[in-house]
């Protein structure tokens, strides 16, 4: 029989070869949840969708993130975390994402959102300029909506993101119009072709 191997390194032999969904958080962020981010010492084997750039925005003082995937551009909006919802944010981003996807009218069970997910985790920022662009840009959207709206409990927060979501964007190098799309669109394409809509 061979060794036995010791507790630890079959814990880190899980943890690095277990897929697992990389949220890159923004500096910014990062300040305010320091101790719930895992240093990157190694190469991430990520769940289906990829990885994902989280940055932070506030809306009457309360803090909200806005999450989104690299492959699709598609965004999720967390309203008002609070530091004690930071342990938790595995079950709050799976819980924000599928809803946002029944709002937007992509039928997918919650089984199938644990599947294409797995464990979160939070990473240091990557350096995704071109992700950290497209959220600038849908920044400049929350802060007009922000001034409309008054209050985060008066902000239809499904609607804006659906409405983010349908923005039109380009994925390409080329400036055609043929190379235009949106996240909506994208997200719909990916999970039709790994099958993961109902």
């Amino acid at each position: 029989m061979g060794k036995k191997l010791s507790e630890s390194w079959v814990k880190k032999d899980i943890y690095i070869y277990c897929m697992l969904t990389a949220i890159h958080i923004s500096r910014k962020l990062e300040k305010l949840i320091k101790k719930w981010v895992v240093p990157q010492t190694h190469n991430i084997e990520n769940a289906p969708l990829g990885k994902w750039n989280a940055t932070i925005f506030f809306v009457d003082r309360k803090k909200c993130w806005l999450i989104t995937n690299a492959k699709t551009q598609y965004h999720v909006i967390l309203p008002d975390i609070k530091a004690a919802d930071i342990a938790d944010i595995d079950r709050i981003f799976k819980r924000a994402f599928y809803t946002q996807l029944q709002y937007d009218s992509i039928s997918i069970s919650l089984d199938n959102v644990n599947r294409l997910l797995e464990d979160v985790h939070l990473y240091p920022t990557d350096n995704d300029r071109s992700t950290t662009a497209y959220q600038n840009q849908r920044l400049l959207d929350l802060d007009y909506w922000k001034y409309e709206y008054q209050s985060l409990e008066y902000m239809p927060i499904r609607d804006l993101t659906n409405r983010i979501n349908k923005t039109p964007i380009n994925l390409t190098s080329k400036k055609r119009f043929s190379g235009y799309t949106d996240a909506l669109t994208e997200m719909k394409r990916f999970l039709d072709t790994n099958a993961m809509v109902k």
